[in-house]
């Protein structure tokens, strides 16, 4: 295989989602992934794996998807033995990554201080709600807590009194993909400096990191903007629209395109000039979208993406999951992929969206069963004997 990160050995302690998610595209892109887990196994396997619908092999959905490409160790840290024996792996790593809440690396002696100590080019990477100081940083913190406090909710759903969390858990999966940004800068580094760091990744940060270009226009304004729901505040027509068999979203961002939508729709109520610009097409919006659900209303949703994408008018389907999964231009870029069971069963699920063009070849294998590789590992990589294993086992911290 011929992987980016083919050389990179993480130590993976993460739980849920936010950790787990990070560890998965490091690992997607080729990084050996050790998943030091504790001797009952971490909390998200149990999720799902006993849903009949949700679940393969005793694996939940959760589990399934966000530990491929890993491999598992079970390791007691709280423990001296199993502490000290995680210390030996740190020696042999380069990254270790977790999502503990905010005192607990500290505790269990396995920051940055601690680890740094057991190997000085160590990069260390913490996803918490709230970062590791600060006022708040010992609140709790999920992902809809992540999305309230970051303001993102208040302008998701329809109106002021309906304010709503983002279908995907974006607050989670927002401080996985910043934690991959920031271990990946913190290797770079790592190469000038022969020193590794620690990476401080708080959930919150990255939401209003993600308020990006509103948050400069409410700091201009001063004014808080609201939720509009699937409109815009500037364009129009911009929105989603109901077709015969479903729905539509339509981008009309310039004249040009509104040009173009004219020809496409017919509609003569749009023939007044004054709609030819921007300001009055928003004067006007309510009718503007009114008079378009009238229209594609009319005819099925494959029916009028032709006539708009005739016309080169942004728009697309609203698709749910079956059809987004199927898409042709999904399944050529393998987003769609076998998440495979070590029992030898599969199911599908998302690909890895990161495509290189000379070191990208993809490989998805199977979540570990827990401890499957812990003989293997502290084999290969401590040079410990079987008897010495096996008093491990004995011993209680490991499995």
């Amino acid at each position: 295989m011929n992987r980016p990160l083919e050389n990179v050995r993480i130590l993976d302690l993460t739980h849920m989602l936010s950790g787990p998610y990070g560890s998965m595209i490091l690992a997607d892109l080729g990084a050996e992934t050790i998943k030091v887990e504790p001797l009952q196994g971490e909390g998200t396997r149990k999720l799902l794996a006993k849903d009949p619908q949700n679940s393969l092999g005793g694996m939940g959905a959760y589990f399934i998807t966000l530990n491929r490409n890993k491999q598992s160790v079970a390791l007691d840290l709280k423990s001296e033995q199993g502490l000290q024996l995680f210390y030996r792996l740190v020696e042999k790593s380069d990254i270790v990554i977790s999502n503990f809440g905010a005192g607990v690396p500290e505790r269990l002696k396995i920051d940055y201080p601690n680890l740094s100590r057991v190997n000085p080019r160590i990069i260390t990477c913490v996803i918490s709600g709230f970062g590791s100081d600060g006022p708040a940083n010992q609140r709790p913190a999920f992902d809809q807590v992540a999305q309230a406090i970051g303001g993102g909710m208040s302008i998701t759903g329809e109106n002021r009194d309906h304010q709503m969390r983002a279908g995907i858990p974006i607050g989670d999966l927002g401080g996985g993909m910043f934690g991959v940004m920031g271990i990946l800068a913190a290797l770079y580094e790592r190469e000038r400096s022969g020193q590794g760091q620690h990476v401080d990744i708080s959930m919150l940060d990255c939401q209003i990191s993600m308020l990006n270009y509103m948050a400069t226009m409410y700091f201009l304004s001063g004014k808080d903007p609201y939720p509009i729901g699937n409109s815009h505040f500037v364009h129009v027509p911009y929105n989603t629209f109901k077709t015969s068999d479903g729905h539509v979203v339509i981008a009309v961002i310039t004249d040009n395109f509104w040009k173009n939508l004219k020809k496409a729709v017919n509609c003569p109520e749009f023939e007044n000039p004054k709609y030819d610009g921007q300001p009055g097409r928003w004067e006007e919006r309510d009718m503007i979208n009114r008079k378009l659900n009238e229209i594609l209303s009319t005819n099925t949703s494959a029916y009028w993406l032709e006539k708009l994408e005739a016309q080169r008018i942004p728009c697309a389907p609203v698709n749910r999951f079956s059809q987004a999964l199927s898409d042709a231009q999904i399944l050529h870029r393998n987003m769609v992929v076998d998440l495979h069971h070590p029992d030898g069963r599969s199911t599908k699920g998302p690909g890895n969206p990161i495509k290189l063009s000379r070191s990208g070849e993809e490989q998805f294998s199977a979540a570990p069963l827990l401890g499957a590789d812990t003989e293997r590992v502290l084999g290969e990589l401590l040079n410990m004997s079987d008897e010495e294993i096996a008093a491990a086992k004995t011993a209680g911290y490991a499995a």
